[in-house]
C-alpha cells in the first residue's frame, strides 16, 4: 500500500472515532428533554459497512429527533457522487458521517439539520481521492430575529479561525443549496454548507480539512441548543401547529427531490428507514394556501425567507 494511502487509512479511524463521539454527545443533549430512552438501532449493509440510528419519536419536546452514524463502503460510487466527478468512476469507496435532524413539537422552536461526512475513493496504483463535506441549517416557523442572528453568529464562529473568507463562502453556498426552485423560496434561514473539501480547495492539508469538519460539527449544538432551551416552553395553539405542519411540507419536498445525502444513501443501497428518519412524522399540504396579510405567518415569508446577511 502506498504511503499516502496508509496515512489516509490511519486518519479514517480518527475520523470515525470523532463521528461516534459527536453522535453520543448530541444524543446526550437531546435525551435531557425527554423521559423516554433513545431508540438505538444498529444495522449492517450487505454491500459493506453499516451504521447506528438513534432516535427519539413522539415525545413531549420532539416529534422526531434523530442522530445517525453510518460507515459504508463498496466497489463503486453511485451516480449522485460521480455525475459531476467522472474521475471517480471505477473506484472503490468508503463513506462515513453523522446526520442529525430535529423536528420539535413546539412550532416556536425551529427544525434543524446538521451533517458532517468524509468520503474516500481508491483505485489500485493510484493516489486516493478524498474530501469532507457537511453543514447545518435552520428552518423556523415562527422566527425570532435574535435566534436567527445567534444561529449565524455560531456559524461564523465555526469558520472564522480558518480565515475571513470561509464563513461568507459557505454561508452563500448554504443559501444556494437549501433552496426550492419550484417554490422559489429558501427552505429556511440557512447556515453553512460545504462539500468536496480537500487540499485543493483552500490549500489546507488533510488535518486542517478534518479540523474544519470538526469545528462545524462541534458548533451545531452551540448554535441550536440555546434556541431550543429558550423556546420549547413557548405557548402555542392549534393554529400554529397547523402552520408548522404545512411548512414541514417544504422540508419534505427538499429532502426527497434535491438533498444530496438522501440521493446518495438511496442510490448506494443504504438503509431506507435510517435515511428517511429526516422526515417529520406529521405533515400537511394545502392547495394554493396563502398567509393572511400582516399575520405572524406572513412575517415568515416577508422578513425571514430572504437571502440576507444576518450578522452584518
Amino acid at each position: 500500500m502506498p504511503e499516502q494511502a496508509r496515512c489516509i487509512v490511519f486518519e479514517c479511524q480518527q475520523i470515525k472515532d470523532y463521528l461516534l463521539t459527536l453522535q453520543a454527545t448530541l444524543c446526550a443533549h437531546l435525551q435531557q428533554y425527554e423521559t423516554q430512552p433513545i431508540l438505538t438501532d444498529q444495522w449492517q449493509r450487505k454491500e459493506g459497512g453499516g451504521g447506528i440510528t438513534r432516535l427519539l419519536r413522539h415525545g413531549e419536546v420532539f416529534d422526531s429527533a434523530g442522530v445517525n452514524f453510518s460507515h459504508v463502503m463498496g466497489e463503486r460510487l453511485p451516480p449522485s457522487a460521480t455525475q459531476q466527478r467522472p474521475e471517480l468512476a471505477g473506484r472503490q469507496f468508503e463513506a462515513m458521517g453523522v446526520s442529525s435532524v430535529v423536528h420539535p413539537v413546539n412550532p416556536y422552536v425551529p427544525t434543524s439539520h446538521m451533517n458532517v461526512r468524509f468520503f474516500l475513493a481508491q483505485k489500485k496504483d493510484e493516489a486516493p481521492i478524498w474530501w469532507f463535506g457537511g453543514g447545518f441549517d435552520l428552518t423556523p416557523y415562527y422566527p425570532f430575529l435574535e435566534d436567527v442572528e445567534h444561529w449565524h453568529q455560531n456559524a461564523f464562529n465555526a469558520c472564522n479561525p480558518f480565515g475571513e473568507a470561509i464563513y461568507p463562502h459557505y454561508k452563500a453556498w448554504a443559501d444556494r443549496y437549501f433552496y426550492l426552485p419550484h417554490r422559489q423560496e429558501p427552505r429556511g434561514v440557512g447556515g453553512l454548507f460545504f462539500d468536496d473539501l480537500n487540499s485543493e480547495t483552500w490549500g489546507w492539508d488533510f488535518e486542517k480539512c478534518f479540523a474544519f469538519m470538526q469545528s462545524v460539527g462541534d458548533h451545531f449544538w452551540q448554535a441550536y441548543g440555546s434556541i431550543l432551551e429558550k423556546r420549547h416552553h413557548h405557548g402555542y395553539t392549534a393554529r400554529e401547529i397547523q402552520f408548522q405542519r404545512y411548512r414541514r411540507g417544504r422540508y419534505v419536498e427538499f429532502n426527497l427531490v434535491y438533498d444530496r445525502g438522501t440521493l446518495f444513501g438511496l442510490q448506494s443501497g443504504g438503509r431506507t428507514e435510517s435515511i428517511l428518519m429526516s422526515l417529520p412524522p406529521q405533515v400537511t399540504w394545502e392547495y394554493q394556501w396563502e398567509p393572511a396579510p400582516h399575520s405572524p405567518e406572513a412575517a415568515l415569508y416577508e422578513e425571514f425567507l430572504k437571502i440576507k446577511d444576518w450578522i452584518g
